[in-house]
């Protein structure tokens, strides 16, 4: 079973959603590292859920403790363990989904690849329950990051139909990157999150759910990490951005809009700032040229599919019977993940280029 990832930093997320806790050990991260903790539990924060009508009802602290790695406000260089108790949990609101598995969740591919012995209460390890060890070591990378003058951020580019204001790919700057982490929903333009809010409330009250697109940036990435083929840059980030249950698409820069583009226009053109740093008049490549990072922004962006626990009854299998019958699923849900989901593509973009980085440099630097 694939819960470990990385190269020179490796990070295991362990846990079920119902279980006594979840958790993440992260493996190679470099010592000497302050630990600011009102940072990282303000990115836990981000995350959390129960705080709005857009978010599930469950209420979770998801405060973090500390197991080790880190001594006297600093990260020692030995593995950090960190766990996060599950304290509200309704479990028999999921005992019928061994026999009914509901559409768009993994009840039925999990109970075939583990010949049912796996734990479906919440939806088990499969649970978005399990990105909040991963905004954790999203929240370590980002101090390690910060000491190597780069910064992660995203807003919601999109939700259902409703588009935000989209980056400037050459001129997104680490100042936006952290106000838009500051404010309860990362979004750009005021009015494009007041019909995204409209269109989550109309979903909720249909019993509906809706998806979107998270749009993330880094800035202060320097060129030359990476490798060709098959250990690029978008390999790297897209394995670990997959592991988001509920992404279902990445692109990086134009993306597939490359289809509609002739090379003059999709080419990015090198120049020379007055400080003779080599950058591109353009971004369309998002960044990365032969799966190395060029020194550009480095911009991509993620569907977020909608939540598929709806309260709108549907139909489903009934694997003891053969049958097709009509399935209410109880519980508390979403009405749509994706208000909560920039600080989890953050991670997964801090965890991953932290990775490259210390591919890249080692950890002299670091030490």
């Amino acid at each position: 079973m694939g819960s470990i990832w990385g190269n020179a930093l490796k990070i295991s997320i362990f846990g079920e959603s119902h279980g006594g806790g979840i958790g993440v050990v992260l493996d190679g991260f470099p010592s000497g590292i302050l630990f600011d903790e009102d940072f990282v539990l303000r990115e836990m924060d981000r995350r959390a859920p129960g705080k709005n009508k857009q978010s599930t009802a469950r209420k979770e602290a998801d405060l973090p403790k500390i197991l080790s790695g880190i001594y006297q406000g600093y990260t020692t260089g030995t593995p950090i363990c960190a766990m996060i108790e599950n304290t509200d949990t309704r479990s028999g609101d999921y005992k019928d989904f061994s026999t009914h598995p509901r559409p768009g969740h993994a009840d039925y591919t999990g109970l075939v690849r583990f010949g049912g012995y796996n734990d479906p209460r919440g939806g088990g390890h499969f649970s978005g329950r399990l990105t909040a060890p991963l905004v954790f070591a999203g929240a370590m990378c980002k101090l390690y990051l910060k000491t190597k003058g780069i910064t992660v951020g995203a807003h919601i580019q999109s939700i259902a139909q409703i588009q935000d204001t989209p980056f400037d790919d050459v001129e997104v700057s680490a100042e936006q990157l952290e106000q838009l982490r500051m404010q309860e929903y990362p979004i750009i333009n005021p009015l494009a999150q007041k019909a995204m809010l409209a269109a989550i409330e109309e979903a909720r009250l249909d019993q509906d759910s809706v998806g979107g697109v998270i749009e993330c940036a880094s800035v202060g990435v320097p060129a030359g990490l990476g490798s060709p083929m098959l250990d690029s840059v978008e390999g790297r980030l897209a394995s670990l951005l997959f592991s988001v249950p509920a992404v279902k698409g990445v692109e990086f820069g134009v993306g597939f809009g490359f289809a509609e583009f002739r090379g003059s226009h999709a080419n990015d053109t090198f120049t020379l700032t007055d400080e003779e740093k080599v950058v591109t008049e353009t971004n369309n490549n998002g960044g990365v040229l032969g799966g190395i990072t060029s020194g550009m922004p480095l911009i991509f962006r993620t569907a977020i599919k909608p939540t598929p626990s709806i309260a709108k009854p549907q139909r489903t299998l009934n694997l003891s019977t053969g049958e097709v019958e009509e399935l209410c699923i109880k519980g508390r849900h979403d009405p749509c993940i994706v208000t909560r989901a920039a600080p989890v593509i953050e991670a997964a973009a801090a965890v991953a280029l932290t990775d490259l980085y210390l591919e890249g440099y080692g950890y002299a630097q670091s030490e």
